[in-house]
C-alpha cells in the first residue's frame, strides 16, 4: 500500500498530537475500512449471485463461497482497523453484547450502507449492458417460501422468523470466536465458514441477506432499474438480521455472565482455602 501523507490534512487544520483530532482520525479510518469491506462483500457476493443466477445447486454453493471467501479475505485485511463488521446485525450485536459504543455504532452503520450502495453502483455498471429485469443480488422471498407461486402473509412470517434464525447463529459464531484472544489467527476463516453455512440453507429462503446492508445497497440499484420488489420486502431484510443479532447478542451476554458467576466462585473457594489453616 502506499503510504498515507498527512500533510494534506495538517495544512486544513489537522494536528495529528491533538487528543480529540486523533480520536477523530481512527473512528475516520475504521469507517473508511467499514465502507471498503463492506463494498467488496456486495461487489463479489452479489457479483457472483449474478453470474450464476444461483439457478442449481452449483450455483449456490458458488455464490455461499463467494459471501463466505469475501468475509475472509476483508477480515486479514481490515479486521485489525475496524475488526470487519462490514454488516450493521453484526455492529448491533457487539453493541449488545457491550463490545462497542453507541457512537461508533452509528459511525459504522453509515459507512457500511455507503459502501453497500457503492457496491451495488458498482454491479450496475459491470452489468449494464444486461441490465434488464436485473436486481443485483437484491434480497427477495423465494419460491420455496411462497404458497403455489404466490407471496402470502405466511411467506413473510417465514421470510423474517428464516433471517432471525440466520442472523442468530452468524453473530453468535462471531461473539463466541472473537471472545478468545487465542482464536484470533482463525476467527476469519470460523466466521466466513459461518456465513457461508447460512448462505447454503438460506439462499432458497430468502437468498439470504442476516445483513440489512447487503440488502439494501443492491435494493435500491434495482429500483433504480426498475425492479420495485426488492425494496417492497426490504423491511424484512432490516427486522429479521437486527432481531436475530440483538438475541445473539443477549444469549452471548447470558453465556458470559454465567462464567463470569462460575470464575468468581471459583476464586472465593481458592481464597477460602488459603485463608483457612490447615487442620491438625
Amino acid at each position: 500500500m502506499f503510504p498515507f501523507d498527512s500533510s494534506l490534512l495538517q495544512k486544513l487544520g489537522y494536528n495529528p498530537h491533538r487528543k480529540g483530532e486523533k480520536i477523530h482520525m481512527e473512528l475516520f479510518k475504521k469507517a473508511l475500512a467499514e465502507m471498503i469491506g463492506t463494498c467488496v462483500l456486495v461487489v463479489i457476493g452479489c457479483g457472483v449471485a449474478v453470474t450464476t443466477g444461483c439457478s442449481d445447486n452449483a450455483g449456490i454453493v458458488a455464490t455461499s463461497l463467494a459471501f463466505g471467501l469475501s468475509i475472509v479475505a476483508m477480515a486479514y485485511s481490515i479486521g485489525n482497523v475496524s475488526g470487519c463488521h462490514i454488516n450493521p446485525a453484526v455492529s448491533l450485536g457487539l453493541l449488545v453484547a457491550h463490545k462497542m459504543s453507541v457512537k461508533d455504532f452509528l459511525v459504522y452503520i453509515a459507512a457500511q450502507l455507503v459502501g453497500a450502495i457503492l457496491g451495488a453502483a458498482i454491479l450496475f455498471a459491470i452489468f449494464y449492458n444486461m441490465r434488464s429485469g436485473l436486481t443485483y443480488g437484491a434480497n427477495q422471498i423465494q419460491p420455496d417460501l411462497m404458497n403455489n407461486g404466490s407471496i402470502t402473509a405466511g411467506s413473510y412470517v417465514l421470510a423474517v422468523v428464516s433471517e432471525i434464525v440466520l442472523t442468530f447463529i452468524f453473530v453468535l459464531a462471531i461473539l463466541g470466536v472473537t471472545s478468545k484472544e487465542e482464536n484470533s489467527k482463525v476467527a476469519g476463516i470460523v466466521i466466513g465458514l459461518t456465513l457461508t453455512l447460512v448462505h447454503l440453507l438460506g439462499i432458497r429462503l430468502t437468498g439470504t441477506s442476516v445483513n440489512p446492508a447487503r440488502s439494501i445497497g443492491p435494493a435500491l440499484l434495482a429500483m433504480a432499474n426498475g425492479e420495485y420488489e426488492p425494496i417492497k420486502e426490504i423491511w424484512i431484510f432490516i427486522v429479521g438480521p437486527f432481531a436475530g443479532a440483538a438475541l445473539a447478542g443477549v444469549v452471548f451476554n447470558f453465556f458470559e455472565g454465567k462464567k463470569a458467576v462460575k470464575a468468581e466462585a471459583s476464586e472465593n473457594k481458592e481464597a477460602a482455602k488459603v485463608e483457612t489453616p490447615e487442620a491438625k
